[in-house]
């Protein structure tokens, strides 16, 4: 959630500080700061508010002088957002500064030990008693120090940590939230994420669970817990400097809606051979695909929707019964896990600490884990038994779109494998299915080139206090992402219902120009989601309607309508999504609001 740099060489630090930091702002956040020691002390600087102001306080970076130094942009999770509170820490002495992406969960435990230690607190954060506990152990050796202060801390964090009394030193500390370290042209350098680094390296190291690292100019050790030497190998990031920069668009998200179709060729493609499906990273026998049972779809978010649509379509091809479940619900119901069940965690980070944390408890109970997952080299793509990439590039927009797409582009494939594998599928009717995959990048493509008239239509609706999307089967699922991208960044109330459920409480809430989305696709179903809208309609609601063409009936219950081209029922999620993406976007501009960086919102949640 919150963004780290650090940097060690022969370069003043503060500006790629600044720049790195910059890559990070999508993850969100409320407050920033750096630490440089300047040859002589720590100085610190940071401030509430964006990036800019820090950038500002400190001229770019060049009052600060120093080529030793680490940055921070904080989203608030102990005490508010505030000068105080934003990281780097210092120790009583400010000879150690530290900075912090996690929550320390025994902090108040630790926080009255060293209290009573003669230690004082300025802040209100948990981050604050990481600089004191390593104070309190630290006796001129900062590994040992380091090493001591994981033993007694209990949650999640990725820490980057300078000392006074050595000056040539940078440490990182990672358990639980992601961290990454390279070397740059004279320097080295450390962030948790990707972006905050490509300027510079794309050669990294991807920091494991309970590792620590000490980096200099021209050198990087790691070591384990227990001070023991660590070998690792380096991953080469492939992914072009220029996909995370806007490049022409006004907003990141706007720009990624437009990668969409190429986000969903990059995905299939490499995975239709001769006509059929070849996933290799799966690493099933067709005999362990025919002895699954039970498959357990566990994500948050919009990665939870893929999940329910994708239950729909494994159950539907494949007739394997799937369960779908919120990662952050997951551990705490006691799971019904075995060896027969294979458990598809889903993540467009691959550091989401909910599913992550499911994973293990899945892997615990002995069953298989398949991880679906964007950014390669990853904690869930590491700690999955198989991991089937997206290849959708970097998403930077909070709000997710083409790692979304590309998610459901993935179930389609599982889907259709599995039916393949246990004779629910004929020849006539994967070559039929496939055409129609084929087709989805342009189709998707042409929805988005529609993009003028759905704006006109948003505008009619920036001040919308309440919306609600209906659907049925499948499209029930395409409306709860509907639901989500409205209201994370435009901030309308809005909410998300299997349309057989109006009438059991929700349709006491529609009154005369409520705004109802309703999505029908599947065409068993148009008859009844054609008299929900009627419903609705005859109370006072405003019907949006997005179909398939030829649903030309729909126009009688509907105040609007968007068609979408004809294709495979189970695919018609990946059309649907494009107008209602849109829709949001064009309502959250004309509200004036932040599209890339929503309120209260980041990108990678790794905290619970």
């Amino acid at each position: 959630m919150c963004g780290i740099v650090g940097y060690i060489g022969n370069q003043q630090a503060a500006p790629i500080l600044l720049d790195g930091l910059s890559k990070l702002e999508y993850r969100g956040y409320d407050s920033a700061g750096m630490a440089i020691y300047n040859g002589e002390t720590i100085e610190m600087v940071k401030s509430r508010g964006r990036l800019k102001v820090l950038n500002e306080l400190t001229h770019a970076g060049e009052t600060l002088p120093g080529m030793l130094g680490i940055g921070h942009t904080r989203w608030a999770t102990h005490g508010s957002p505030s000068d105080i509170n934003a990281h780097p820490h210092f120790n009583k002495a400010k000879n150690i500064a530290v900075v912090h992406n996690g929550i320390i969960e025994n902090y108040l435990k630790l926080k009255k030990k060293l209290e009573k230690k003669g230690y004082e607190f300025v802040s209100e954060t948990d981050t604050e008693v990481i600089a004191h506990l390593l104070d309190y152990y630290y006796d001129g050796n900062p590994l040992q120090a380091v090493t001591k202060i994981m033993h007694r801390m209990e949650g999640s964090y990725a820490l980057g940590i300078i000392f006074q009394d050595h000056p040539e030193e940078l440490y990182a500390v990672r358990k639980d939230s992601p961290l990454i370290v390279g070397h740059t042209d004279g320097g080295s350098i450390l962030a948790s994420d990707v972006p905050a680094v490509l300027k510079y390296t794309r050669n990294v190291y991807f920091i494991e669970n309970e590792e620590i690292v000490r980096m200099t100019a021209d050198s990087m050790e790691f070591f384990t817990v227990d001070e023991e030497p660590v070998e690792k190998e380096s991953t080469w990031i492939e992914w072009d400097v220029n996909a995370a920069e806007k490049g022409g668009y006004e907003h990141f998200m706007l720009k990624e809606m437009y990668e969409q179709p190429k986000a969903i060729a990059d995905t299939f493609s490499p995975r239709i051979k001769d006509g059929r499906i070849v996933i290799e990273e799966l690493g099933m026998s067709e005999e362990e695909i025919r002895d699954i049972q039970k498959i357990m779809i566990v994500a948050c978010g919009s990665a939870s929707h893929v999940g329910y649509s994708g239950k729909y379509i494994l159950e539907g091809l494949a007739r394997i019964p799937v369960e779908v479940d919120m990662a952050s619900e997951f551990r705490y119901r006691n799971p019904i896990l075995d060896e027969h069940t294979l458990v598809i965690v889903v993540s467009q980070s691959g550091e989401t600490a909910d599913t992550l944390a499911a994973l293990r408890e899945s892997k615990k109970r002995g069953a298989r884990v398949l991880g679906i997952v964007n950014v390669v080299g990853s904690s869930i793509a590491r700690e999955a038994d198989n991991v089937m990439y997206t290849w959708a590039g970097p998403e930077i927009a909070v709000a997710t779109t083409k790692a979304y797409s590309a998610q459901l582009i993935s179930m389609y494939l599982l889907a259709m494998k599995f039916a393949q594998v246990k004779g629910r599928l004929s020849e006539e009717e994967t070559a039929s299915m496939l055409e129609d995959l084929k087709a989805l990048p342009a189709q998707v493509e042409m929805l988005l080139n529609n993009k003028e008239n759905i704006q006109k239509f948003a505008n009619r609706y920036l001040a919308a206090k309440d919306v609600f999307f209906i659907g049925r089967g499948i499209d029930h699922a395409i409306s709860m992402e509907g639901s989500l991208k409205l209201k994370e960044i435009s901030y309308i109330h809005s909410e998300a219902y299997a349309a057989g459920e109006l009438k059991h409480g929700t349709i006491s809430l529609v009154e005369e120009g409520t705004l109802v989305a309703a999505v029908l696709t599947q065409k068993e179903l148009y008859k009844k989601m054609i008299s929900n809208m009627e419903e609705v309609r005859t109370r006072g609601a405003f019907v949006m309607a997005v179909t398939c063409e030829g649903n030309t009936e729909v126009e009688r219950a509907a105040d609007y309508v968007i068609y979408i081209p004809e294709t495979n029922p189970y695919f018609a999620n990946s059309l649907a999504i494009i107008p209602l993406q849109l829709f949001a976007y064009y309502i959250a501009v004309g509200r004036g609001c932040d599209v890339d960086k929503p309120r209260n919102l980041a990108k990678s949640v790794t905290v619970e």
